[in-house]
């Protein structure tokens, strides 16, 4: 049996094919400004990687994401909640709380022993924390996504940065280079200020370890450092891009479906 998971973002679109319950391909596209064509992009990436002529040599189709309702080869979409959770604790059977950092949203949800949603928050009101949040203090800094993860580890003492709002914590980082400050201290209090606002966030649902992150975000282990500190407990690390946990949620759902419609 081969199926797909499609998950569309905000900043990135992913698609996870899989054979008798094993990833075979997956891929990671930039968003286009038509979710439907973002994820025949990212489905087509990765069926020429799982060497297959079409998306009908799939059996079956889940949709995921913000864009789920544009993916318009998916037999059903499912929410993206449902499938992150799926997807991490399938991949680390211990993990009943998970962390999905988005492009434009943040979302902790906690779940049961057989990885069922029991509570979850979001915040989509503001971007301080998301992907776009990181994309702009990289960009203010000069030193790329990647050295917002790597300057971490140089530094002493995180500058102190204490705006909850994107825009006045990027004035705050202006304020700070031009007092001087280390870029490796700044980088170090950008995690922490939004390591605690996370942290915040999983007080509402409450901590039930262990704890995964996922998203692009999750790749930055300054954050993950920064958050361990708040939480006072191990982030666990996925064995797949954390990009695609989504995705990899709606395939593992598509194999119960299409088991479903052959015994119907």
């Amino acid at each position: 049996m081969i199926v797909g998971g499609c998950d569309i973002g905000s900043a990135t679109g992913k698609a996870v094919i899989m054979k008798d319950g094993n990833i075979i391909a997956w891929s990671v596209v930039p968003s286009t400004t038509k979710p439907e064509i973002t994820a025949r992009q990212a489905m087509d990436e990765a069926l020429q990687k799982a060497s297959l002529t079409s998306i009908d040599d799939l059996d079956y189709i889940v949709g995921t994401g913000y864009g789920r309702l544009k993916v318009q080869f998916a037999h059903e979409n499912i929410s993206e909640i449902t499938c992150h959770g799926r997807g991490a604790q399938s991949l680390c059977p211990s993990v009943h709380t998970v962390i999905d950092i988005g492009g434009q949203d943040c979302k902790v949800t906690s779940l049961t022993d057989n990885g069922k949603v029991l509570e979850f928050v979001m915040n989509d009101r503001c971007a301080a924390g998301t992907g776009r949040f990181f994309e702009a203090m990289a960009r203010v800094l000069s030193c790329g996504l990647e050295g917002l993860s790597s300057l971490a580890h140089n530094s002493v003492k995180p500058a102190n940065i204490s705006s909850q709002c994107s825009v006045f914590a990027e004035s705050e980082v202006v304020t700070l280079i031009n007092e001087g400050y280390e870029l490796s201290s700044i980088v170090a209090g950008i995690n922490h200020s939004v390591a605690a606002r996370l942290n915040a966030m999983v007080g509402r649902v409450g901590l039930s370890q262990d704890v995964a992150i996922t998203g692009g975000c999750a790749k930055n282990e300054g954050l993950v450092h920064a958050l361990e500190d708040k939480l006072k407990a191990k982030v666990m690390k996925l064995p797949v891009d954390p990009q695609i946990i989504g995705a990899v949620g709606a395939a593992l759902i598509a194999i119960e479906k299409a088991q479903a419609k052959v015994e119907a």
